[in-house]
């Protein structure tokens, strides 16, 4: 009885460091164990199998089975589920399959996880057809689909696009005496909300609370984004009213949503009203929520409103971050105030912030209002750039038909180390087609090969 209970404790020990991702002391504790006279069992060796698999990859988890069969051990079912799952989250289809048939060459059946981590690798895999052939022969055989089975089945049908066969299945399934559980639904609905069938939708949360299941945060917010996404303001609104009458609208995200549809809808006085009750009720918005909103007045050519939520926020004593500031010089480019953009970018470079970003936001502003000029003399005082430097640069010079000066500009941009976009490259090569002559843009061709052998 005491070893029974030493090993309990041993395998509670090393799921816990695995979970806290400390494998080198779920290894010591081992050690530790067996000196004591703790000898590990297949529990304790499994539970090290996940770690491993989860935290560092699926081979480093298969490794673990060599040194069961040296302690004596012999792998059971839980052990190729849990190698299954591992090469499942590295979306290594080959693995997964090695994982079975090394299972059955040793005698163990495989259970209904077996065949549900196969069916979930195979739609990671992009192969529904696969999957839907082995939900089919879990059917005929007398192992029966567990709930989970069926959500996986439906999850993978939505997020390969077959949303039809997926509600298909669904129907065929109730059919035949299943009862779905919430998280079916969620599934099924957040498929539908993604495909744009708002009518499908509504019909199926209207059927879920008839079935006697109450909706939760996740199903309220998922349908109302539906609405919201599909131009239907005054239903969305209707079911965010509903989930603050079930108590579901306590976070932040489902009011910036709403703020959101508000801003789109060109209701900007309701959207101002919305943020105001935030603020009433004592919702303590952090910096995250105040970029979502300034991001969204930016959009809308509202900057008056956007820079008074940053004056808000800073008021606030929080602590407006490398993104904010970029938000506010894109929007000011966008709406062609050049010469505020670049006070603006000004101050953040005195802030010592990294405006990287916010320089090229400024640099494809600054092409935008045709000021190429300058915008190469900004990109030339840059001491670090990127690859969306370049790109931006480029793509407006191919449009201002300067494509000798963008060839250039390509060409080191791949000296530089960095790749480069195949809609650039395309674009400048078709350009010079047009200006140059054939050998020009045979040489050009070549020269940018031996950049890339070069410097790449």
């Amino acid at each position: 009885m005491l070893l029974r209970l030493s090993n309990k404790l041993l395998n509670i020990s090393i799921a816990s460091l695995c979970r806290s991702k400390q494998l080198e002391k779920a290894e010591a504790a081992i050690i530790d164990g067996i000196r004591l006279g703790v000898l590990p069992d297949v529990v304790t060796y499994n539970t090290l199998i996940i770690g491993y698999c989860r935290l560092v990859n699926f081979d480093a988890g298969y490794s673990v089975i060599h040194r069961m069969k040296e302690a004596g051990i012999a792998p059971d079912v839980v052990t190729y589920n849990s190698l299954m799952a591992g090469a499942t989250r590295q979306r290594s289809l080959p693995g997964c399959f090695d994982m079975l048939e090394e299972m059955l060459e040793m005698g163990i059946f495989p259970d209904i996880w077996s065949y549900n981590t196969l069916m979930n690798c195979l739609f990671k895999y992009g192969k529904p057809g696969e999957a839907y052939r082995v939900f089919h022969d879990i059917i005929l055989t007398d192992m029966s689909p567990s709930q989970a089975t069926i959500s996986i089945m439906i999850n993978g049908l939505c997020r390969n696009g077959y949303i039809r066969r997926a509600l298909s299945l669904f129907r065929n399934l109730q059919q035949h005496g299943y009862v779905p559980e919430l998280v079916t639904y969620n599934i099924l609905i957040n498929g539908l909300c993604k495909s744009k069938k708002w009518e499908d939708t509504m019909n199926l949360f209207e059927e879920l609370k008839e079935s006697g299941q109450a909706p939760n945060a996740i199903t309220y917010t998922t349908v109302m984004k539906c609405c919201f996404r599909c131009k239907h303001l005054e239903e969305g609104l209707e079911i965010f009213k509903e989930m603050k009458s079930k108590g579901y609208a306590h976070d932040l995200f489902s009011y910036c949503t709403v703020v959101a549809a508000l801003l789109k809808s060109g209701c900007i006085r309701d959207a101002n009203n919305c943020i105001a009750h935030m603020v009433k009720i004592g919702y303590d918005l952090d910096i995250v929520s105040y970029n979502t909103l300034i991001n969204l007045y930016c959009k809308l050519g509202d900057l008056e409103n956007a820079y008074n939520l940053f004056n808000v926020a800073e008021g606030k004593g929080l602590e407006c971050d490398t993104y904010t500031h970029t938000i506010l010089i894109d929007g000011l480019c966008k709406s062609g105030n050049i010469d505020a953009a670049q006070r603006h970018l000004n101050y953040m470079k005195e802030m010592g912030f990294n405006c990287l970003v916010a320089y090229n936001c400024f640099i494809d502003g600054l092409c935008k209002v045709g000021r190429f000029n300058y915008a190469l003399r900004v990109f030339h005082s840059m001491d670090v750039r990127d690859s969306f430097t370049y790109s931006s640069l480029i793509h407006n010079l191919c449009k201002e038909r300067r494509y000798r000066l963008a060839a250039e500009l390509l060409l080191s941009c791949i000296k530089s180390g960095m790749k480069i976009l195949k809609s650039d490259r395309r674009a400048v090569v078709k350009g010079l087609l047009v200006t140059c002559s054939k050998t020009d843009v045979n040489n050009f061709k070549l020269q940018m090969r031996t950049a890339k052998i070069l410097y790449y």
